[in-house]
């Protein structure tokens, strides 16, 4: 007696999907025509910072290769005329991360 077992569908990688595929992401610039970033809009640029200060990576935001470059460039001007803070307030007045022993 041979048994039946059911066959999975698998990925490329030879691991199990999910029951729906996962939605491409699209530019939030590409779909306004946005010829460049304006580095002088602080609140729309703040959405691209992580809690840290840093610059958040393109697999997050899903922000195109090519928008993300301007991004960068003007999330870096908006640092440099003090728009947007270079680290978060709390680690600034805590003096640095955890205490090395």
């Amino acid at each position: 007696m041979a048994r039946e077992f059911k066959r999975t569908k698998k990925g490329k990688d030879g691991f199990r999907r999910g029951k729906y595929p996962s939605r491409s992401r699209v530019c939030a610039f590409c779909v306004e025509h946005a010829d460049y970033v304006d580095y002088k809009d602080a609140a729309m640029l703040r959405r691209y910072l992580s809690d840290r200060g840093t610059i958040e990576p393109r697999r997050k935001t899903g922000v195109c290769a090519r928008h993300q470059r301007l991004l960068s460039v003007a999330l870096k001007r908006a640092r440099h005329i003090a728009l947007l803070p270079f680290t978060p307030d709390h680690i600034r007045t805590m003096g640095g991360f955890a205490a090395r022993s």
